[in-house]
């Protein structure tokens, strides 16, 4: 069974930062490609950051310049390291396993998620 663990979601001021974590399990970790997106309430889902086993990353626009994504294999985990924080960036972060390459930074292409972590960042 898939488990997707995240964590390190916070209330922060605007131009802080955050680094978020996702623990994985019951996958072969090392060859998925891992995502964060994001969704506040009455939208869909938003695509933040994607990276391949291998290390290539996709970022949203909204995120580019300002997020990073990075994974660690040996310990299952992926991150999303958050700098220059706006009011726009509050949402439940959500880690997800890719199940379709071709759709790596759309929402129909993961078929594994985590509950999410809520980071809220104050004006």
């Amino acid at each position: 069974q898939v488990r997707l663990l995240e964590s390190g979601g916070d209330l922060v001021q605007a131009g802080r930062s955050l680094r978020l974590s996702c623990a994985a399990s019951g996958l072969p970790f090392n060859i998925y490609p891992m995502s964060w997106f994001r969704r506040t309430p009455g939208k869909e889902h938003e695509f933040v950051a994607a990276i391949t086993g291998g290390g290539t990353t996709f970022y949203g626009d909204s995120v580019k310049g300002r997020f990073t994504i990075s994974r660690d294999n040996a310990k299952n985990t992926v991150y999303l390291q958050m700098n220059s924080l706006t009011p726009e960036d509050t949402a439940v972060y959500h880690c997800a396993a890719c199940r379709n390459r071709l759709r790596i930074t759309k929402e129909d292409g993961y078929g594994n998620w985590g509950q999410g972590t809520q980071v809220t960042v104050s004006s």
